[in-house]
């Protein structure tokens, strides 16, 4: 049987892992918000308090699903959570919705967020606290650092590799073999072809905006 899980946060991020939660038929005992009044009701969730809240039980009789986001440059308050409760002795769900597709032999670390869609091949192996967002391909024998975040759209190729809090923007494609370090942004839509050093941006090219002819 699960284990009955907290939500951490109450954003957009977290809303779409309380979908993934009840598909999995998860006892979801509440939601944690600072910003939020305890003893209301969000999407169907008690409101428990704020982050104090968590501690009125014991680590090992809840599981934590981190509803934080993660944005370029704003990866942050997603990594504070997971320290603070971790160092507490909290663990965190690792959870895939049940409309992703993952081979057999793919390795998940704790914590990991699969979304609906998202194509995980064989040989991958992805580190803690990682996001595969909606829709993302990471093809076979791609390695994932930790609190990675590979945003809706994006194309891992095969046997691409990526360090630690990297940031894989939105209908973002990086060719096989590519190596990105630790910390570096790969911008929406971008098209990688070579190896991307630890924090860097890489941009897309610009869209052009004009009028109409008439």
């Amino acid at each position: 049987m699960n284990q009955p899980v907290i939500l951490l946060g109450s954003g957009g991020h977290a809303k779409v892992l309380l979908d993934s939660l009840r598909r999995r038929e998860f006892d979801v005992l509440g939601v944690v918000d600072p910003a939020r009044t305890k003893g209301d009701d969000w999407l169907g969730c008690t409101v428990l308090g704020g982050d104090a809240a968590v501690e009125a039980y014991l680590p090992d009789r809840v599981v934590l699903v981190n509803g934080l986001g993660s944005l370029p440059r704003d990866q942050g308050g997603r990594s504070r959570v997971w320290q603070h409760f971790h160092s507490k002795g909290y663990r965190f769900l690792t959870l895939v919705h049940p409309a992703a597709l993952l081979a057999d032999d793919v390795a998940l670390a704790e914590g990991v967020q699969v979304m609906a869609g998202a194509i995980i091949q064989a040989g991958t192996v992805i580190a803690k606290s990682c996001i595969v967002n909606t829709g993302a391909i990471v093809e076979h024998d791609c390695r994932i650092g930790h609190s990675v975040h590979i945003a809706p759209g994006a194309v891992l190729c095969g046997g691409v590799t990526l360090g630690d809090a990297v940031h894989v923007g939105a209908g973002a494609t990086l060719i096989q073999d590519i190596r990105v370090g630790a910390g570096s942004i790969i911008g929406a839509g971008s098209v990688v072809t070579r190896d991307v050093a630890a924090r860097q941006i890489v941009y897309p090219a610009r869209s052009q905006i004009q009028d109409l002819l008439r």
